[in-house]
């Protein structure tokens, strides 16, 4: 060992120092060239797609635009998930790849099909938080909003992209699943609340509680007796009482005072709809205060009424709710384009907003009135109201 430190570390009695200059440069010139012919070669399309579980996403891509059209311009996997602009970001998607390869080989957590499947939502993810990263790089790289002819584009294109270029957007925030299926988005809010329904078996030592989904109310200490009501999703209760697996629970709201008095909403005059009482529990009712709605004229009555509800799915905090509806909106309502802002409507307009998107979703009912309460209680004209 101290022979070869001298050897290192003494200069050379054999070769002239413009030698040793000479082959250092060669070794390093050497190694670059490999280093950078591996960059290549483990860029094209090729190597991308030599894992088997890579075959079925390879042959998306070769049906999508981005293979072939009428330019005749085809978009390489590097394109795209590679942005080639910053080298930080370059070396972060390489190194992202060989995530990928020991998902394969090492881990197998894509190594069929069937596992590549259950985690398209997960990549997809990664993907599009590059993209969001560097602002969708990858992209216009390719596709620039200065070059942009709106003329020749549809009308709608037009607008969408004049507006979007004024903001310098980032493209994935509006085209998702353009070369590829998009991923089961459905998947992760669904694990959220599967969760948090696990954890809702009992209800939190808590005088006040949040309902994970929709309640029946019940006028006695009992499932079994008749129902006089429902509480909504994402309603406020104070607890009174508990007893044989059973919450007695207040509940206060807005009820408008020419109606039937069956309705109760979270707000004066706007339709954020908090519970249906009927019959005793209707009876329990009392009055704490009236108010005129100045825009409509109507006299409005604020309420509270008693009933027992079941223990379960039932949370301390509206905030895991709330994080569980913007999940739910980011993977439905924005999968393919971008969705409003909670606040672009007003609560009341956000009825009509979320059923003109309806088409475009499949969501359960109880997946839809928390989506719903979620976008209302965040609205222009609540600002927030309902998140704490």
């Amino acid at each position: 060992m101290k022979k070869i430190w001298q050897f290192l570390t003494k200069p050379s009695g054999k070769y002239s120092v413009l030698a040793l200059v000479i082959v250092g440069a060669l070794i390093a010139i050497a190694g670059v060239v490999t280093f950078h012919a591996s960059i290549e070669f483990t860029s094209t399309n090729e190597f991308c797609t030599s894992c088997h579980t890579m075959k079925e996403n390879f042959n998306e891509y070769k049906n999508s635009i981005h293979y072939k059209n009428a330019a005749g311009v085809r978009a390489e996997c590097r394109n795209c998930h590679i942005p080639e602009n910053n080298p930080i970001d370059f070396m972060k998607a390489k190194l992202g790849g060989i995530g990928d390869i020991y998902a394969e080989f090492v881990s197998g957590t894509i190594s069929t099909p069937e596992k590549f499947e259950d985690n398209r939502l997960r990549m997809a993810q990664d993907v599009w938080k590059m993209m969001s990263d560097t602002n969708s790089a990858p992209c216009k790289s390719c596709h620039s909003y200065t070059a942009m002819d709106h003329a020749k584009q549809s009308p709608a294109a037009a607008a969408a992209m004049t507006k979007a270029a004024a903001k310098d957007m980032n493209c994935i925030e509006c085209h998702k699943g353009i070369a590829h299926e998009l991923p089961n988005m459905a998947g992760g809010f669904r694990k959220t609340f599967q969760k948090m329904e696990h954890e809702s078996v009992n209800a939190p030592d808590s005088t006040t509680l949040f309902s994970l989904v929709a309640k029946n109310l019940y006028n006695v200490d009992n499932k079994d007796s008749a129902i006089q009501g429902q509480l909504l999703p994402a309603s406020e209760v104070k607890v009174l009482e508990r007893k044989n697996n059973m919450l007695k629970v207040e509940i206060t709201g807005w009820m408008e005072k020419a109606g039937r008095g069956r309705v109760m909403t979270q707000y004066m005059g706007k339709r954020v709809f908090k519970a249906t009482v009927r019959n005793d529990v209707k009876a329990s009712q009392k009055i704490l205060g009236e108010e005129t709605d100045a825009s409509t004229g109507a006299v409005w009555q604020h309420v509270s009424v008693q009933a027992w509800i079941t223990q379960n799915d039932m949370m301390s905090s509206i905030q895991p709710v709330w994080d569980y509806a913007k999940e739910m909106y980011g993977s439905t309502c924005n999968a393919c384009h971008a969705a409003p802002n909670p606040a672009h409507f007003t609560a009341n307009g956000w009825i009509s907003g979320l059923k003109a998107m309806s088409a475009y979703y499949r969501l359960n009912k109880n997946e839809e009135r928390t989506l719903l309460k979620y976008l209302q209680n965040h609205a222009k004209d609540t600002g927030g109201q309902g998140q704490h």
